[in-house]
């Protein structure tokens, strides 16, 4: 079993470390302190709260662009739907930095990481209007629901905090709902 939790602790740690692009300074987080019950943050749990936190603001920043770009009434709905859902999952996610000790601070501005939407991407969806914005808006936004789906997955195999765990558990099942929707979609590939 510790064989086990080694391999997918390592694979969490080396997706993560897989940013990409650094920012112009490397980041160092300090340790983190001790949370409420006196147990500094598992590196796995910080690592994933201080992951999910910027890839759901990145996306609500896209999101929050359908309401003035999409073309398809569907596609503005479902993007209204999703960004609620995104800002009451950072809601919970910002506590949790809390109880663990961390900042409330991106540690991977500047990284380029699978499902990250950039600053590439959202100047990018500011050209768009219609349906090419609602083609790309899917694209990104089902990008960034795997790659969470897939971390959060991650976390609740192998973090150690029940709070982390309890919350990647909603996560994967909130993305496995959206994932499920996306075909539907209009600007949804074929």
């Amino acid at each position: 079993m510790k064989a086990v939790r080694r391999a997918a602790t390592l694979a969490l740690l080396l997706l993560l470390a897989g940013c990409g692009t650094p920012a112009a300074e490397p980041v160092s987080t300090p340790p983190p302190t001790p949370s409420a019950t006196g147990a500094p943050a598992d590196p796995t749990d910080a690592a994933w709260a201080q992951l999910m936190t910027p890839m759901n603001e990145s996306a609500v920043a896209l999101l929050s662009l359908a309401a003035d770009r999409a073309d398809d009434a569907a596609v503005r709905r479902w993007a209204a739907g999703l960004r609620a859902s995104q800002n009451g999952e950072l809601a919970r996610l910002r506590p949790l930095l809390a109880r663990m000790g961390l900042p409330d601070t991106n540690v991977h501005e500047g990284h380029h990481m699978p499902g990250m939407v950039t600053a590439d991407d959202l100047a990018r969806a500011r050209t768009l209007k219609g349906a090419a914005f609602d083609r790309f808006l899917v694209d990104r936004i089902g990008g960034h629901l795997r790659q969470t789906a897939q971390v959060s997955r991650s976390e609740t195999g192998v973090g150690t905090r029940p709070d982390a765990k309890r919350l990647a558990a909603a996560l994967v099942s909130a993305r496995r709902t959206e994932i499920a929707r996306l075909p539907a979609l209009p600007g949804a590939p074929g």
